[in-house]
């Protein structure tokens, strides 16, 4: 049993841009505070190196939730050594995985000492969508490629509809539904791909969309809890940013075959924390750099998720793992 306060960094975009109504960040933050853990905030461009030992200006906060809003006291900022000084980082950066985003999580993956999570080298090495691809029989039909041609030949082989998705993007940025004889589609298809200049995956359109996308969250590959995510009638998107309405979920047969199959690659890659996507009974996406629904799924279930992910987090510590 952990019988000290520790030191948690949340490596994050503008603390202040989250919403205390459905920020998984802001609530993991209030969680460690409760417990009497120092919260430190460290912005990514923050991070850097010196004589070969990360650093950040990091910035201690405290929460302050009030009904549906709340506010952000911050204290004076400081120097940290994080392997000195910080126990745990969470890498709660959003996408797109940029060049600033990659070295700032190049940076975290120097830590020795410090508890990152998830593996930074993990991070950068598995893409968002093409991670699922590891996994392709637990999925639809799907492309990759730059080539606006087959494009249309992959939207003719799945009966002339398919989604379209970047790499890099989040939150349902970016995502189009495509049906064949629309006027739009060559002009989409070339705003996508950058005029052919990057890589888009396209999917075979999933009519199950409009029951809903399971959010299934997964805690070192086990499951921690779900929610549908149901889009608007005007929308093919579920995404909470795009307007996505929550219902209560139970995970079925399918949900537990594909967990199941996902569960050594993500603990032996030290995937501590992610959210997989699933429509109709297959996968689609695998989250592993931020994910969220710990609040959605809080509300429905009347649960607390983020206490258990503090929970293992101090079992971690107590156990002297300082790598995953």
């Amino acid at each position: 049993m952990l019988d000290r306060q520790l030191c948690m960094a949340f490596v994050m975009d503008p603390v202040e841009s989250e919403s205390f109504a459905g920020s998984t960040t802001l609530v993991l933050m209030l969680e460690a505070q409760r417990r009497g853990h120092e919260v430190l905030y460290v912005a990514p461009a923050d991070l850097g190196v010196d004589r070969g030992r990360a650093v950040a200006s990091a910035t201690p906060i405290r929460l302050h939730r009030e009904g549906e809003g709340g506010r952000i006291e911050r204290g004076e900022s400081r120097r940290v050594i994080l392997d000195d000084e910080v126990d745990v980082a969470f890498q709660r950066q959003d996408p797109p995985v940029d060049a600033g985003y990659i070295s700032a999580t190049q940076i975290l993956g120097t830590c020795g000492k410090t508890l990152v999570l998830n593996r930074p080298t993990s991070i950068l090495a598995y893409n968002e969508k093409l991670l699922a691809l590891h996994f392709r029989d637990l999925m639809p039909e799907t492309t990759v490629t730059r080539s606006i041609s087959e494009l249309l030949a992959f939207m003719d082989g799945m009966g002339g509809e398919m989604i379209i998705k970047p790499l890099d993007g989040k939150g349902g940025e970016g995502i189009f539904h495509l049906v064949r004889g629309e006027r739009n589609i060559g002009s989409i298809l070339e705003q996508s791909t950058g005029f052919e200049s990057r890589w888009v995956m396209a999917q075979r359109y999933l009519p199950a969309i409009r029951q809903g996308d399971k959010r299934i969250l997964l805690l070192e590959g086990e499951p921690l809890g779900s929610v549908l995510r149901i889009p608007a009638d005007n929308e093919v998107r579920a995404n909470f940013h795009a307007g996505g309405r929550a219902a209560a979920s139970a995970l079925d047969a399918d949900d537990r075959k594909i967990v199941d199959q996902l569960a050594p690659l993500l603990r032996a890659e030290g995937l501590f924390f992610v959210g997989i996507d699933v429509i109709g009974g297959l996968l689609t996406e695998i989250n592993v750099t931020s994910p969220t629904g710990v609040q959605e799924i809080n509300a429905l279930a009347d649960v607390c998720l983020e206490a258990q992910l503090i929970d293992r987090v101090e079992a971690l510590i107590a156990e002297g793992v300082r790598r995953i």
